[in-house]
């Protein structure tokens, strides 16, 4: 079984899990940067043509070759999670601590943010587009769509790039992790957007806030967010009762 580390304060000063925290946050810029920007110039060319078929082609194009770039990037520095999903799946798979998880999850977020604040101001002004159902899409059947493809993207990245057995199948890690976001895109960004990353989620929905908008298009990230704690809650009362038990059989 996993050993899930909680780590110390001191390791969120140390340099390097600074340095990959930067890394984290310089990967999720460019890979939001490059996955919204495209979609917002797609709908410049084509007067709102992303909901269209080849709208949905080019973004599942568009965000797999912008992943397969950011997760190389980070790769050699923190990993290359450029998501905090994975990030959780590290950190439960016993790879990361606890406190360098929680350092990943702030850049993540932040890349997201910043990146979308520059498409606000490069663009002149132009919307980045909030993940959001479809018509006659429900919010179970987007978290069934979600769960499922962020369970193959997840998987994807441990069995390429953080399983100790991966042998010479890491080196294409990137375009595997590339490939599995573009396919999953063509499955549910006709949808619900197909997201599979709470701080891509995160990132125009805090600029739309941020311009005044309505707070109700946080609801799919702090969705994200609230199971993500709930899931960490959960673990680490399991660690706790397992200890307590296992203390308890040493006493007798």
């Amino acid at each position: 079984m996993p050993r899930i580390a909680v780590g110390s304060a001191g390791e969120a000063s140390q340099p390097d899990a600074l340095k990959a925290a930067l890394a984290e946050f310089i990967s999720m810029l460019i890979f939001v940067f490059a996955g919204e920007g495209s979609g917002m110039a797609f709908n410049k060319l084509t007067d709102d043509g992303s909901s269209t078929p080849a709208g949905l082609v080019q973004a599942s194009l568009a965000h797999a070759f912008a992943l397969f770039v950011a997760v190389s990037v980070g790769a050699n520095i923190s990993g290359g999670h450029v998501n905090p999903a994975v990030t959780f799946g590290a950190f439960v798979g016993g790879h990361i601590t606890l406190m360098r998880s929680v350092l990943y999850w702030v850049a993540q977020c932040l890349g997201s943010v910043i990146a979308c604040l520059l498409l606000k101001f490069a663009t002149g002004g132009l919307e980045t587009s909030a993940f959001s159902l479809s018509s006659g899409v429900s919010v179970w059947n987007a978290l069934v769509f979600e769960i499922v493809m962020t369970f193959g993207l997840v998987y994807t990245v441990y069995a390429t790039a953080v399983d100790p057995k991966k042998g010479n199948i890491g080196i294409i890690a990137p375009i595997a992790i590339g490939f599995i976001v573009g396919a999953n895109i063509l499955v549910g960004g006709a949808f619900d957007g197909a997201s599979m990353n709470p701080a891509v989620s995160f990132g125009p929905a805090v600029r739309q806030l941020v311009m005044g908008q309505p707070l109700g298009l946080l609801a799919w990230p702090l969705r994200w967010l609230w199971d993500c704690r709930r899931c960490l809650q959960h673990l680490l009362h399991r660690r706790k009762h397992a200890r307590a038990a296992s203390n308890h059989r040493l006493l007798r």
